[in-house]
């Protein structure tokens, strides 16, 4: 457990292989101003982190905001019963066993709003993704809006797949294949990306790589200039 700001942690989970590439895990845990606890991407659970978790406070939000980040939610489901799930449509039609709250693509008012708010980010057939902006710390929080691999735990052949598709760090991006998916929603899109940057966040934090700690606008900017 790693305490990124004022009110907002990160624990980092085993790696998970993923299109041949050991993926590490990321999930980050808001305590909100009600004193709840909001669980973005679920890692691996373990008596560990669980206890961890416990002593910030009761889980009280599990989110999965895209399609691929269900993996351990059941485990979290199964550990905290009175907690609410919110899924993307895509993961609520892939995980039918887990009772979903609500779907995170209904425009409504969520419980967490005084602290973090929250973007739809669509424009492709095969990437849907919803984003939080947490005001307080100026952290935005996405999964694989944005990967940024330090490449340490590839080889050199890894390494070079993930120069090649734009995921290594510092100049980390959306993967090739989802930016290339976007082709015929980018206006769509950029109406999403101006809502994320007229948050200016400073920090940005994502599931799969390494954390920018300031000028995250500035990351952001340079990250989507593939969408201008």
């Amino acid at each position: 457990m790693e305490k990124l700001a004022n009110e907002i942690w990160i624990f980092d989970g085993e790696p998970v292989q993923f299109l041949g590439l050991p993926y590490s895990t990321r999930m980050t845990v808001v305590r909100l101003s009600s004193g709840d606890l909001w669980v973005h991407s679920p890692i691996k659970l373990s008596a560990s982190i669980a206890e961890q978790v416990n002593s910030l406070g009761w889980v009280k939000y599990l989110i999965a905001p895209n399609h691929l980040h269900h993996l351990f939610l059941s485990e979290w489901v199964s550990a905290y019963p009175d907690a609410e799930v919110y899924g993307t449509n895509e993961v609520i039609k892939k995980r039918r066993d887990i009772s979903f709250h609500t779907s995170l693509n209904n425009p409504q008012s969520y419980a967490w709003e005084p602290d973090i708010e929250q973007e739809l980010f669509s424009g492709s057939p095969l990437m849907e993704e919803c984003v939080f902006y947490h005001s307080s710390s100026s952290t935005l929080i996405v999964t694989d809006l944005v990967e940024n691999f330090s490449g340490q735990d590839f080889n050199y052949w890894q390494r070079v797949v993930v120069k090649g598709v734009g995921i290594l760090a510092p100049n980390g991006k959306m993967p090739l294949d989802w930016r290339l998916s976007f082709m015929f929603g980018k206006a769509d899109a950029r109406k999403h990306l101006n809502r994320l940057l007229s948050w200016n966040p400073q920090i940005l934090v994502m599931a799969h790589g390494e954390i920018v700690h300031e000028n995250a606008d500035e990351f952001l900017q340079q990250s989507f200039k593939w969408l201008v």
